[in-house]
């Protein structure tokens, strides 16, 4: 009789064993997944590790660990400079939060605004803006084409005013967030050539006669340049002198909307400033 227990006690144990084995096994073997990323941030982790956040195109928004990415000698190179494009192969767990990062090969390099200090400013801006309003693991087409639009031009022309302005007018845009333009939220009186106003913390934008204390203006040469982002690419704009003033107007505006909407401070706008 206690052979007998003996006997379905190890066979149990063995059965369970194979059992794990085998859960085992699957996790081991679960094939790498391939997606073009933009990477969007890295964190130093640990000694030799680095943590990287990016928007893959058909993943969306996700973190992982790239091993000995820190060591001299890597197998990743510069493919994780931030707002670099790639083609990534990563392993998901289901049981861990953060993916393993298996190889990433290099697609678009942007070393000239990215190793320049006055560039990198935009690109890292454009980085700290994608982070902070992109769910996890939520696929975004429109935000991955716009991030290398905005990327592509500060790299050809070699300054981040436009683009930037550009790119944080559609992400208020694409995040519903962009009020009407044309007429006074509170008397609906069109604008016309006259200045709109607007506090982030107030819907829509104000007349003069509606205005609160306060508020700032956006003049008609800044809404005609938003009218000019919603019909037309970055790349076909012409960025001109006489744009400057509007450029930086309307990104201003767009950078509040942002900072509400997402109830934090972008830190990265001080240094927008200084530069």
């Amino acid at each position: 009789m206690v052979i007998t227990i003996a006997l379905r006690v190890r066979a149990s144990r063995m059965k369970c064993c194979k059992s794990s084995g085998a859960a085992s096994a699957r996790r081991l073997l679960m094939p790498a997944r391939e997606t073009e990323a933009i990477i969007l941030k890295t964190f130093p982790l640990g000694e030799a590790d680095r943590l990287v956040s990016f928007l893959g195109r058909t993943s969306g928004r996700v973190r992982g660990v790239a091993s000995g990415a820190r060591r001299l000698k890597n197998r990743y190179g510069s493919t994780l400079e931030v707002l670099s494009h790639v083609q990534l192969w990563y392993v998901e767990r289901e049981t861990r939060e953060l993916v393993r990062i298996q190889q990433a090969d290099l697609l678009e390099s942007f070393h000239k605004a990215q190793s320049d200090y006055g560039l990198s400013t935009g690109l890292a801006a454009i980085s700290e803006i994608s982070e902070l309003i992109l769910p996890e693991h939520e696929v975004s087409e429109p935000m991955f084409r716009l991030i290398l639009l905005a990327v592509r031009e500060i790299e050809r022309t070699g300054d981040w005013n436009l683009p930037l302005s550009y790119f944080a007018f559609w992400t208020v845009r694409l995040g519903g967030w962009l009020p009407r333009f044309d007429r006074c939220v509170v008397c609906e009186t069109p604008f016309g050539s006259k200045p709109a106003f607007y506090d982030a913390h107030q819907p829509g934008l104000f007349c003069e006669k509606c205005r609160r204390p306060g508020m700032k203006p956006i003049h008609i040469e800044a809404r005609n340049l938003a009218e000019r982002f919603t019909g037309e690419r970055l790349d076909r704009i012409e960025y001109q002198k006489p744009m400057q003033a509007s450029a930086r107007e309307l990104r201003e505006a767009a950078l509040d909307w942002i900072e509400h909407h997402a109830e934090r401070r972008l830190l990265t706008r001080e240094l927008l400033e200084s530069t």
